[in-house]
């Protein structure tokens, strides 16, 4: 389970502060309500040790999930990225109204290339995404952990 995507030196602009934590808030309140191609991602936070929560859009692997960590092209990989390095047994996910508890892992080598096939063909943005940006943008695995 090995998290080692570094950081770039270039990429889009990311939003931050009060109006990203309101955008989350509402759109988690969503996702609770309708599910859809959303979920709520929950990990433990890294030096806090407190819950964070993140509405990401998710790609269906086998039992569990495939989630992004394009932070939309920007240089640095998101915070719940690092998040789930610390403790990928920590995590939980609620999708179509459900709560799981899962493992996390990073998706490396032929097993990253066919996720990131997947992904891009169901949703280009996230090729967009590569372009804005010269780091590799991680792809996770989301188990559910039984």
């Amino acid at each position: 389970m090995t998290f080692d995507s570094r950081n770039g030196t270039r990429g889009a602009r990311q939003p931050r502060g009060a109006l990203l934590k309101l955008a989350n808030k509402l759109t988690m309140g969503r996702v609770r309500r309708k599910g859809g191609r959303l979920l709520v991602l929950t990990t433990v936070g890294r030096k806090s040790g407190q819950e964070r929560q993140s509405p990401l859009r998710w790609f269906k692997a086998g039992e569990g999930w495939l989630i992004v960590a394009s932070a939309g092209g920007g240089p640095a990989n998101p915070a719940w990225y690092y998040n789930l390095s610390a403790n990928p047994d920590k995590v939980t996910v609620e999708v179509d109204r459900t709560k799981v508890a899962v493992t996390a892992e990073q998706l490396h080598g032929e097993e990253y290339e066919a996720a990131w096939q997947q992904i891009t063909k169901d949703a280009p943005q996230f090729a967009n995404y590569q372009v804005k940006t010269d780091r590799e943008i991680p792809v996770i695995r989301l188990t559910p952990r039984g």
